[in-house]
């Protein structure tokens, strides 16, 4: 290994001993469809592809007051205990051609050791200081799916980073969304995979589970990056763990720039046909009863049984077996005439 990478591990083992001890932890692919029971409740065939991890009480509307725990029978994440939703917009790569092809989704490495998911996203829950889990029915967006311009996103939020090597334990730089890490999807042949994090607010108002926008009734407290947030303002004096995802994006079988558009744009997009401004991520709460307090008030670590909060971590065979049909359904693999959006996925 060289210097630098041990150096760059060394950095970020420092940050996370800083913070105390985090939950990280791998989540296979629920599904992956035209759903987003948060900004679009009830509605089939959403403007935009997502994919889904999590419980699988996961469903077109999602009434707020159900409970996710009792409701699922199983969780596509490591803690049994955590039947929780996350989703984000879907990687495409687009041929020169006019077709596009979804990036397929990898586990990840690092300091902290593999974690191993079959299509899906790695989660950290990161306290700083004393934290208030969040309450049954909460839910929060990060991003804007709209969002064209990078010079409207907090770099140290939401990042991508140029991964050189297959191999995900080969670590990259250093602490997520720092250094050279860009809003913008990286375009360099040299990328073998792409790293995407989004890191959400830690601060809340105490009072709403949800807001219109999503949003309104969080906030980001002062500083950025994956440190479990800094001082929270008066508005929104609450202080949540920090939710964080990252997405490992194998780009490999894309790298041949003979393949890529002919007008030198981009040929790496998100589910919107729009660039990394517009990454996003979305949060519903389903936690059994108070088991994410406890986890944080003792210090449960990494992917790892926790007696004192009652975490049991399954294996990567038991919780990539938690799958769901498709609720709007459409071919979304291979490739495609055009992006799935409007009417159903045509193949090319």
């Amino acid at each position: 290994m060289q210097w630098a990478t041990l150096a760059a591990a060394a950095l970020l083992a420092q940050n996370v001993a800083a913070q105390g001890n985090m939950l990280r932890f791998a989540c296979s692919q629920l599904v992956v469809e035209r759903t987003d029971p948060l900004v679009n409740p009830g509605m089939k065939f959403t403007p935009h592809l997502h994919q889904i991890v999590g419980g699988n009480s996961f469903n077109v509307t999602m009434d707020p007051a159900m409970d996710m725990a009792a409701a699922s029978t199983c969780t596509s994440c490591t803690f049994k205990e955590d039947t929780s939703n996350y989703w984000t917009a879907v990687m495409f790569f687009h041929h020169k051609n006019g077709s596009y092809h979804r990036v397929r989704q990898v586990g990840n490495g690092g300091p902290q050791g593999k974690l191993v998911n079959k299509g899906g996203l790695d989660v950290y829950y990161i306290p700083s200081g004393k934290v208030t889990a969040f309450k049954k029915g909460f839910r929060m967006l990060a991003g804007s799916a709209t969002n064209t311009a990078d010079s409207k996103v907090s770099k140290g939020n939401i990042c991508h980073r140029c991964w050189t090597s297959t191999n995900e334990d080969n670590f990259v730089g250093s602490a997520p969304c720092s250094g050279s890490d860009t809003v913008a999807i990286p375009m360099d042949p040299k990328c073998k995979m792409i790293r995407q994090t989004i890191i959400f607010p830690t601060c809340w108002d105490g009072k709403n589970l949800d807001s219109p926008d999503h949003a309104s009734h969080v906030a980001y407290g002062q500083g950025s990056g994956a440190t479990g947030g800094g001082a929270c303002p008066s508005t929104h004096p609450t202080k949540l763990p920090q939710v964080m995802y990252e997405l490992m994006w194998n780009v490999t079988e894309f790298s041949d720039k003979s393949m890529w558009p002919t007008d030198g744009s981009n040929p790496f997009v998100y589910s919107m046909n729009l660039g990394g401004a517009a990454a996003h991520g979305d949060y519903v709460f389903g936690w059994k009863d108070n088991s994410l307090q406890l986890a944080m008030d003792n210090n449960c670590n990494l992917n790892k049984d926790c007696p004192k909060a009652g975490l049991h971590a399954q294996t990567d065979a038991q919780y990539s077996a938690c799958n769901k049909k498709q609720q709007a359904v459409e071919d979304v693999e291979g490739w495609l005439k055009e992006l799935p959006m409007g009417d159903k996925a045509i193949k090319a």
